[in-house]
């Protein structure tokens, strides 16, 4: 029985660390975002319908997510959605209280706004918060090996972490004014050269640099394999992650085809980048 208490006292102690690992996390990955003006802009006008969906497709991904990179390491489905729910609660607490810090929330004419606001910040707050355990975690020999074993994953497991990391980037930057007026000013010679520049990083981060992380490449394969199999379906999740952040922000209203194709291109940059990133850091 002493075992048994000293156990359970050591499992809740180590959910209390990851709960304060994810308000890290949460600050860490949203702070950015929280005090950006666009997002709190968006509170007014952006689409209830869009939001709503952003916020529902936010649970699975969150659910997968953390049966990977929980506040603890889980055994059942119930830890795990327990553990989404969880970052969900604390990055709605952190966003509230963050945005009520800076004034941001008072001022407001109706609940509807302050709910839309709170929403839309804790989405990429919550992401946060589960990746608080990777980021901030102190982990032992012991652990890194767990680790290791654990990121022997499937291929479609490695590309819904490419999808995580290119829709937490975009998140940054998809609300703000910039993405479009870039997309006005860049010639069809740049927007190609931001592709081409795009995929570069994006296959180097991972497979060329050897950065902590990454993938070598196997010796009997050529350099083109992982190209093809890994980097272009990545760069094409990038690319879409792209497109539905820029239409939910409604940053594609009133845009002709060639800046859509502009925006999403550039805002595709950061989107590549953070989906090469997510296999490095997740």
């Amino acid at each position: 029985m002493v075992e048994s208490a000293t156990r359970d006292s050591s499992k809740e102690r180590e959910f209390l660390v990851g709960l304060a690992r994810g308000v890290g996390g949460a600050l860490l990955f949203a702070l950015p975002m929280l005090m950006t003006m666009e997002l709190w802009f968006l509170g007014f006008y952006m689409s209830r319908e869009k939001l709503l969906l952003l916020c529902v497709l936010n649970i699975p991904l969150l659910v997968v997510l953390a049966k990977r990179v929980g506040f603890e390491k889980t055994s059942s489905w119930i830890e795990v959605i327990r553990d989404a729910v969880t970052a969900y609660g604390l990055a709605i607490i952190v966003s509230a209280a963050i945005l009520a810090l800076f004034g941001l929330i008072n001022d407001q004419a109706t609940t509807s706004t302050t709910v839309a606001k709170i929403a839309l910040q804790a989405v990429p707050a919550s992401i946060g918060a589960l990746l608080g355990r990777s980021q901030l975690g102190m982990h032992s020999e012991d652990d890194d090996e767990g680790d290791d074993a654990e990121t022997e994953t499937s291929y479609f497991i490695e590309l819904f972490m490419m999808l995580v990391g290119a829709l937490f980037l975009a998140l940054n930057v998809a609300p703000t004014e910039e993405m479009i007026l870039i997309a006005y000013k860049i010639t069809r010679y740049q927007t190609l050269l931001t592709v081409l520049l795009s995929l570069t990083l994006m296959h180097g981060f991972v497979y060329a640099l050897h950065f902590k992380g990454g993938h070598g490449h196997a010796e009997d394969s050529a350099w083109w394999h992982t190209f093809i199999r890994f980097t272009m379906p990545g760069y094409v999740i990038a690319l879409g992650i792209s497109l539905y952040c820029l239409w939910s922000f409604e940053r594609l209203t009133g845009t002709s085809l060639s800046q859509i194709v502009g925006a999403v291109v550039i805002l595709g940059f950061p989107a590549a980048i953070g989906a090469a990133s997510a296999r490095l850091v997740l």
